[in-house]
């Protein structure tokens, strides 16, 4: 492909070379920012709407931008017509996910960490209810909001197939507007859950619809008056940072938000943290290493199927937290842990997807694990 001439032309940036060590730095920043300047972050913090965080949404907008602008649409009509890791996300989105999470966070909060946990707290209802019951409510309501938004990010990262990654996505926004209330409601025994309309519309049209207006326009444009080898040889080259630098800036943002959280409460954010990260390695596990060879899907395909069901829309969780559960609420915490993991465990995902690329037959990406078969050996 022209995309991986350029990359092996140009070579690894410096964000990408070094990218575990950047994602530590910002970390490290982030929580730093929060405890030293915490007005910073509150201020910050204060612009949202719908639970939609306007600045964290501006640096997901140039996350997702160079993405959609590489998408050639007529691979997207392709992909449409591949309906395989499709059916497999919504699979192990809905009929797998929501009862796994279950399942280890009940086994996990409410036995085996049972006693590190004490305390009870005052619902919005006025109920009174055992913290570690309010943290398993929070990592449900995470277990049925797959990922619907950077789920690009890491597709692009692990050079996926971005086309079909975007139909997933569309797919799955529209069946969470569906399945997210009835599933919840059966998982917390609710009877009236609310859904998030606003945050999850809102959310998809930020994250996803406007950058891939943006790019589809982008695209067009330029290959009208510079042709396609301009586009692939020079404007990718310069552009492909973009999507990096605006990862860490997010990641600063979303430590520097929860810095004092972090400080404040270590062993419980830890404790809630274990399940879901056993969590999501498991769903990943299930999808990329189960069902992905068995539906014989190349690594492209295979790769985004698998995380779309691994990471979460941590959005749509605190939203429904917050609605149900009070602002200050263990569930509401718990959804927030969901966000302070979700991007070194998505980035520990890609790295295994490039590791083990070349499970996948006929890989041919630019990576020393992904070269040719040859008498069986790797060369």
């Amino acid at each position: 492909m022209i995309e991986n001439k350029v990359e092996k032309k140009k070579g690894l940036g410096i964000f990408e070379k070094y990218l575990t060590v950047w994602v530590f730095l910002c970390i490290i920043g982030g929580i730093a920012l929060g405890k030293v300047a915490p007005s910073v972050a509150l201020t910050l913090d204060s612009f949202s709407y719908y639970q939609v965080s306007i600045p964290i949404a501006i640096c997901l907008f140039f996350m997702m931008y160079p993405i959609m602008v590489k998408i050639d649409f007529g691979e997207v009509l392709k992909a449409a017509k591949t309906p395989k890791p499709v059916g497999m996300t919504l699979f192990v989105n809905w009929a797998i996910k929501p009862f796994t999470m279950y399942l280890i966070a009940s086994f996990f909060l409410g036995y085996l960490f049972k006693g590190f946990l004490p305390g009870t707290e005052i619902l919005i209802t006025g109920q009174e209810v055992e913290l570690w019951r309010s943290y398993i409510a929070g990592t449900i309501l995470l277990g049925i909001a797959p990922c619907t938004a950077m789920v690009l990010v890491w597709s692009f990262l692990a050079r996926g197939n971005d086309g079909l990654t975007l139909i997933m996505v569309a797919i799955n926004s529209l069946t969470m507007l569906f399945l997210y209330a009835p599933l919840g409601g059966l998982l917390l025994g609710v009877n009236a859950m609310p859904i998030p309309w606003e945050t999850i519309l809102l959310s998809v049209s930020i994250y996803v619809g406007l950058p891939l207006f943006a790019g589809y326009l982008t695209r067009k444009q330029i290959l009208k008056s510079k042709g396609l080898n301009w586009f692939n040889e020079e404007f990718l080259h310069y552009l492909t940072p973009v999507s990096i630098i605006a990862l860490l800036i997010t990641l600063v943002l979303l430590f520097s938000l929860k810095g004092e959280l972090i400080v404040n409460y270590p062993l419980t954010i830890f404790w809630i943290a274990i399940p879901l990260f056993i969590q999501t390695m498991l769903i990943f596990a299930i999808g990329y290493f189960l069902l992905a060879p068995l539906l014989k899907l190349s690594y492209r395909d295979a790769a985004p199927a698998a995380m779309i069901g691994a990471s979460n829309h941590f959005e749509v969780a605190i939203a429904t937290a917050t609605t149900l559960f009070g602002l200050s609420s263990g569930a509401a915490l718990a959804t927030v842990v969901g966000v302070l993991i979700e991007v070194p465990t998505m980035l520990f995902l890609v790295s295994i997807c490039k590791r083990t690329c070349y499970l996948f037959p006929g890989c041919d990406l630019p990576w020393p694990q992904c070269k040719k078969l040859k008498n069986n050996q790797i060369v």
